[in-house]
């Protein structure tokens, strides 16, 4: 191992361990400051960071990135300006830093209080998104933790001038500029070093694809928020109103591909195919969609059949497996067997139906008659998130600043003795 690596990562750590001692106690003021200047220094630079995005781009079709992947990485002056809203988003909620979460008072004299604090350090580790560069910045810091970002390769250029503008906001705000660090070089070896960096590190937040994260929950000696696949399921039931399901099955599929919420794969009861037909498959094959399917399915022109891996695919293009089942049991039995826990949405008019799929699925988040595209913590109303969290500890789907907190008791007494 590269003994210069170790003490980078050494000194990065340290640095954000020390920024944690004051973004502790630090005023919702001067976060609020921080990360309004951020998001007004990435506006002014926009054009800097659309010309380094450029050397990200011609980097990215070097290595042979999949379309998908090149949509994640590449920005526009309309991505900007969404990264820009999400920071001021973030900016304006309620700091989640000092909350009671929770008082009582017991017999034997004490008053005690639940309170949220920082986590302290978090590491996010990100394949592609430049934008998760700002996101993930301003998300801890609002939550009032350090945090050191290690982006993909393939975004190095375009990430670091995002970053700079982050270091603008707290510099301007008078905050420690160790409070949100980049690694500064490409070399895989620093990945490692900080899953092992459990002096510096509290938690790391992996977000990318099945390997990055199956390595990260491999390797990892620090405790990790897992954000393992986005296989989305749309199931249209026999009580599906026709109208609301064509334009939810054609958006979730295919308003964005290349995100974590778009859907995978397509379950139609088979009373819904006796009344309608094939039309949500006929819909999604003119829109230019590959659908993967078997049996009865295989008749509508245009469709192919699904190899066996087929179902429980992260296909992030525009592909699409599907199936047509017998009743809501069965399409549960199917997500259960071959979904991610991110994500799955009923199509139905039936109250009872819905419950039932809400109640006997445990995915992160379950919609009814919304398209999978919503799974963001922007449309929750988070302003952004670092990712979508399928694991069962701590955080569950979108992570924003709220979930970036832990607590500790507060306990008063008036010289109480046991």
């Amino acid at each position: 191992m590269d003994g210069s690596f170790s003490d980078l990562m050494g000194e990065i750590g340290a640095k954000a361990r020390a920024a944690t001692a004051e973004l502790a106690f630090v005023s919702a003021d001067r976060k609020h400051a921080a990360l309004i200047g951020a998001a007004e220094a990435v506006w002014r630079r926009r054009q800097e960071i659309m010309d380094e995005n450029t050397l990200d781009l011609a980097y990215g079709a070097e290595k042979g990135l999949s379309a998908a992947m090149m949509d994640r990485l590449r920005l526009d002056e309309g991505r900007i300006r969404s990264i820009v809203d999400g920071l001021r988003a973030i900016a304006e909620q309620p700091d989640p830093v000092g909350r009671v979460l929770a008082e009582w008072d017991r017999p034997n004299g004490l008053h005690i209080q639940r309170v949220s604090t920082p986590l302290g350090v978090v590491g996010v580790i990100y394949e592609s998104r430049p934008n998760v560069t700002a996101d993930a910045g301003a998300l801890c810091l609002k939550a009032g933790n350090a945090v050191i970002l290690r982006g993909g390769s393939e975004s190095f250029h375009s990430s670091k001038v995002i970053h700079d503008c982050m270091v603008e906001g707290l510099r301007g705000a008078g905050l420690p500029e160790a409070a949100i660090q980049l690694i500064p070089t490409r070399d895989r070896e620093m990945v490692a070093e900080m899953l092992r960096a459990t002096q510096f590190i509290d938690v790391i937040v992996p977000r990318g694809g099945k390997g990055l994260v199956g390595l990260v929950q491999k390797e990892a000696r620090v405790p990790v928020f897992a954000h393992l696949e986005g296989i989305c399921h749309v199931y249209a039931d026999r009580d599906a109103d026709l109208e609301k399901a064509r334009r939810v099955v054609l958006n979730a599929k295919t308003r964005r591909t290349g995100i974590c919420g778009s859907a995978e794969c397509l379950l139609i009861d088979w009373q819904f195919y006796t009344k309608h037909g094939a039309v949500l498959i006929e819909d999604l094959v003119k829109a230019g969609v590959e659908v993967r399917t078997e049996g009865e399915l295989l008749k509508v022109p245009g469709t192919v059949k699904a190899a066996p891996d087929d179902f429980g695919r992260e296909f992030l293009d525009m592909i699409i497996a599907a199936k047509l089942v017998d009743g809501v049991d069965e399409a549960i039995a199917h997500i259960r067997r071959y979904g991610s826990n991110h994500t799955e949405a009923i199509l139905t008019e039936n109250d009872a139906t819905a419950a039932r799929f809400f109640e006997r699925l445990d995915s992160a988040i379950l919609m009814r008659n919304a398209s999978t595209q919503f799974a963001d913590g922007g449309e929750f109303g988070m302003g952004a998130e670092i990712g979508i969290a399928t694991g069962k500890m701590h955080a569950r789907g979108p992570v924003g600043a709220e979930q970036l907190t832990s607590f500790k008791y507060l306990v008063t007494g008036d010289g109480t003795c046991r």
